[in-house]
């Protein structure tokens, strides 16, 4: 069973940074493909980013893309989330996924989840 635990979250003004980390309790990390996913009270949970297994491919929801980089370190079994210049409509639950199959934007298909960790951006 994989287990997934974010931890980087807080409160930050309008344009600061964060940078969010994701461990996995599983000794394949570098089998599974990565996403991080967000979800604001009222709305449904949207994809934000992917990454495959060796790190050379990524994919950004056109919201993020150029303020926010994903990026992994298979030998310590963590995915990231570098968030700069960021916005108070990026306010939200943000949860990290891991899926063996394929690197997709489609939260159903993920197997595996995270509790999330709250990012709060004040205008």
């Amino acid at each position: 069973q994989v287990q997934l635990v974010e931890s980087g979250g807080g409160l930050v003004q309008a344009g600061g940074s964060l940078r969010l980390s994701c461990e996995a309790s599983v000794r394949t990390f570098s089998y599974y493909n990565m996403g991080w996913f967000r979800q604001a009270p009222g709305k449904e949970r949207d994809f934000v980013a992917a990454i495959n297994r060796s790190g050379g491919l990524t994919s950004y929801a056109d919201s993020v893309k150029g303020r926010f980089t994903i990026s992994r370190d298979n030998a310590k079994n963590t995915v990231y989330l570098q968030m700069n210049t960021l916005k108070p409509e990026d306010t939200a639950v943000y949860y990290c996924a891991a899926d063996l199959a394929t690197m997709t934007r489609n939260a159903y298909q993920y197997d595996h989840w995270g509790q999330g960790t709250q990012v709060t951006v004040s205008s």
